[in-house]
């Protein structure tokens, strides 16, 4: 066989060889409760105001450590009260969020408003893409990281951010109303509760469903411009009016002892 004849025979036999495979991406290291900014006992208080008018409190927390099915679990907690000229506001969320991975395994919503009681609780399964309300049959699909609604404060806390930019992730639980959106406005030095101001980036959070960052709420959210992320500030709206709730005191968990940086 001539020299031309062979190398004839390599090519063809590599045109007709299946490509090589690209090696799998690695999984993403799985973290543990030091890897946040936070930690079990950090709790943060809020005066709620229309203008000038007190209209009650809203409180932020992390509760504890649970188990979900196996898994290990941060507890989150939102709290609003309040209302003003017989329209009375009471909610409460509440999230177990995965520690290794930050997906959502539970959420459950309370609320109170106005008169009209609604409870709804969520099992979610991010292993099998769905999720399921108590009492109900019909399943919610659900994309591969869930995120519900107090989760995604937090999740805000972890994640860069450059003013300007506008972020998009499919990640709420419930898959249809993807997806998740924040726009970075700007950065504001606003006041802590021990008088010290600090750089905050300003952002306008969205969720494609009812609450206090739905798309109708216009929602505002002033966290620190530093590794902690503290929430000093939200702004939204209620069909009464728009209300702010004001950092008024804080307690940071364990991971927080640094400290916001002015």
């Amino acid at each position: 066989m001539t020299l031309g004849n062979l190398l004839a025979l390599v090519v063809l036999q590599t045109a007709g060889a299946p490509a090589p495979r690209a090696p799998a991406p690695a999984p993403p290291p799985s973290r543990t409760v030091a890897d946040y900014p936070f930690a079990v006992g950090e709790t943060f208080e809020y005066g709620v105001k229309m203008g000038m008018i007190n209209l009650g409190s809203a409180s932020m927390s992390i509760v504890g450590i649970d188990t979900v099915r196996g898994r290990e679990a941060f507890v989150f907690r939102f709290a609003l009260a309040g209302g003003v000229l017989g329209y009375d506001i009471n909610t409460v969320l509440q999230s177990w969020t995965g520690v290794a991975d930050f997906v959502s395994l539970r959420f459950h919503k309370d609320a109170d408003e106005d008169g009209k009681v609604r409870k709804t609780h969520f099992e979610i399964f991010p292993d099998s893409g769905f999720s399921r309300e108590e009492g109900q049959e019909r399943v919610h699909e659900a994309p591969a990281a869930p995120l519900d609604d107090a989760a995604f404060f937090y999740f805000l806390r972890t994640t860069p951010f450059e003013v300007g930019k506008t972020y998009r992730y499919a990640r709420y639980f419930r898959k249809e109303r993807n997806p998740l959106t924040v726009r970075v406005l700007k950065r504001e030095r606003i006041e802590l509760p021990d008088g010290r101001k600090v750089q905050c980036l300003v952002l306008h959070p969205v969720i494609r469903a009812k609450g206090i960052l739905s798309e109708r709420s216009d929602a505002r959210f002033w966290v620190t411009d530093d590794s902690l992320r503290i929430p000093v500030q939200i702004r939204t709206r209620f069909p009464f009016g728009t209300i702010t709730l004001r950092l008024t005191e804080m307690r940071l968990g364990r991971a927080g002892e640094r400290g916001a940086q002015s």
